[in-house]
């Protein structure tokens, strides 16, 4: 009698939402052409990335519209974080220039539960956003690595993003390690942001926030 076929189920994914073409191409020029003109902090471990400062959702007129047309994907991550359809908020954004040598050092963010990346640009294959798995997670600390192995879900270390477009937008929970290795190709333009619920309630146990 012949076997059944194996079954393989992932415990316990991490969910990263990839929008496509999410912001309209119109829309993403202005706020290139907005944003850079308020480009001023080099930051400190990379000579060829910039930043603009921290910038409020509601300073003006542009950055509002863009966090109404950024809400429906963030309550749609946040109902798979949490389970339930909450009232989400941006409580900021900063926009991130990264020229042809330049990259980004791994990195989490502290106080937000989803965090995101409003690519206003494309990006060179090899400067792709790379997710990291956390340090000090369980796993075995004896590894079988080596030329003839295949990485898969199960066994890797880091997850590369696929290839992007200007308009697309990128959501992650905010506690996940990620990094932009050195950028062989052109400038890199991406308008990074982060996000909190209304309030969060864990049977009784409730705690609201504000952005």
């Amino acid at each position: 009698m012949a076997s059944s076929p194996s079954r393989v189920m992932g415990l316990f994914p991490t969910p990263i939402l990839h929008a496509p073409g999410a912001i309209a191409p119109e829309r993403v020029t202005r706020l290139s052409e907005r944003l850079l003109a308020e480009l001023d902090q080099t930051n400190a471990k990379s000579a060829e990335l910039s930043h603009t400062r921290i910038l409020q959702p509601g300073a003006d007129a542009e950055l509002v519209a863009l966090a109404d047309a950024l809400a429906p994907r963030i309550n749609e991550m946040g109902e798979l974080l949490f389970g339930e359809r909450l009232d989400w908020s941006i409580k900021e954004m900063w926009l991130n220039v990264l020229r042809t040598g330049g990259q980004q050092a791994l990195h989490s963010h502290a106080n937000s539960f989803i965090s995101g990346v409003l690519y206003l640009t494309g990006c060179h294959p090899d400067a792709s956003l790379v997710f990291v798995k956390g340090m000090g997670q369980p796993g075995y600390v004896f590894k079988n690595t080596h030329q003839a192995t295949a990485s898969n879900a199960f066994n890797s270390d880091k997850w590369i993003m696929p290839a992007v477009a200007p308009g697309d937008v990128v959501l992650f929970p905010s506690y996940l390690l990620h990094e932009v290795p050195r950028n062989p190709g052109e400038t890199r333009i991406s308008l990074a942001f982060n996000a909190i619920p209304e309030r969060l309630d864990a049977w009784g146990y409730r705690v609201g926030f504000t952005a």
